[in-house]
């Protein structure tokens, strides 16, 4: 009887382990959705000793069906690339753009080599100087080599992120006191109306003259070129953002509004304790948006401009016209939509964080 009873203890705890469990996985789903990594749940699952065609099932929706469409285009993309000519060969398939891919990166390599012997050269000088009593003739230049392919993401990217951070300080309060103030929104709608759809082509002469007038000592940090691209983004990309947060704040439960009047709360206690939190959703939606559509004007611009980036970067090529153009760009182009990707994943994902008592 006693061990009938052990028997049954024993599956008892068993099982419970195996709830937890489960519920580790479960709290994790979520998270590992937000970044674009579901498909590690069914395996995870799996191996846990879930239901295998029930998890097999959900591997083939999230990986598998996912998989066989890139390899479609793939397969497509080779065989229908060489059989178009332009005036710099045939369209590149899938393996040139890859070679030039790695060819990108390994002169990435090769100019970051350079610049740390030119760094440990200077240094070794200098400190000969020193040894011999002539420190006045110490001199430290920086490395002055051309930007690569890395260094132009990275200079898009902080393009990007400063357009986006100077619109975002901007488009948040517009678009709360937009949903708190009829009168405001009535004033404000129609100029929003108006410069929501201007092209970034449209806004970057008036840009680059406003800024060259304004910026007149532009810092080695923030060059002017990347000032013009920045606000340019700012421009193209606030307008969401405004929308959505007004929309978000108008839509609130107005007994919360009442109940911050009856304890004669202040506007901005009110704004912070009552208006945000319900609003955030609505907020990050337009957020989402606005980065989305801020990556795209930044191309666009850097582009037209010829301000260093990728949009640079594309046009050099364009105009190079050599054999490898063609495969650069189009690395150029998996590179701008990867990159958008997982900006949208991080705003989802911070979206996700902040609003997690509200989706749950």
């Amino acid at each position: 009887m006693s061990h009938v009873s052990d028997t049954f203890k024993g599956a008892r705890a068993k099982a419970a382990r195996r709830e937890k469990v489960f519920q580790v996985i479960n709290r994790a789903s979520g998270w590992l959705s937000v970044l674009g990594l579901g498909f590690v749940v069914p395996l995870v699952k799996i191996a846990a000793g879930d239901n295998v065609s029930e998890q097999l099932g959900a591997l083939k929706r999230v990986l598998l069906v996912p998989l066989a469409g890139i390899l479609v285009f793939l397969a497509v993309w080779a065989v229908l690339a060489p059989k178009v000519q332009t005036s710099l060969g045939a369209i590149p398939g899938p393996v040139a753009v890859l070679d030039q891919a790695r060819a990108l990166f390994a002169d990435h390599v090769a100019e970051r080599r350079k610049a740390a012997d030119f760094y440990a050269r200077q240094d070794a000088r200098n400190a000969a100087l020193i040894a011999q009593g002539k420190g006045d003739q110490v001199k430290v230049r920086a490395y002055t080599g051309r930007p690569t392919y890395v260094d132009q993401i990275f200079t898009s990217l902080i393009t990007v992120g400063l357009g986006f951070f100077i619109g975002t300080l901007i488009a948040i309060p517009v678009g709360i006191a937009c949903g708190l103030s009829q009168t405001f929104n009535g004033a404000i709608n129609p100029l929003i109306q108006i410069f929501k759809p201007v092209s970034p082509l449209a806004w970057l002469p008036i840009v680059t003259m406003v800024v060259s007038a304004v910026y007149l000592n532009p810092s080695d940090l923030l060059p002017k070129s990347m000032v013009i691209s920045a606000v340019t983004v700012t421009l193209c990309s606030l307008w969401p953002t405004i929308i959505n947060t007004a929309l978000g704040v108008a839509s609130i439960d107005k007994d919360l509004v009442n109940v911050g009047k009856v304890l004669q709360l202040s506007t901005f206690t009110t704004i912070r304790k009552l208006v945000l939190p319900s609003a955030l959703p609505l907020i990050f939606t337009g957020l989402r948006l606005s980065l989305g559509v801020g990556w795209m004007v930044l191309i666009a611009a850097e582009m037209l401009a010829q301000n260093p980036g990728l949009g640079k970067f594309v046009w050099d090529e364009f105009q190079n016209g050599s054999s490898s153009s063609l495969a650069r760009i189009m690395v150029a182009v998996f590179t701008i939509g990867i990159i958008g990707f997982a900006l949208d994943r991080l705003m989802y994902a911070l979206q996700s964080a902040f609003t997690f008592s509200s989706n749950r």
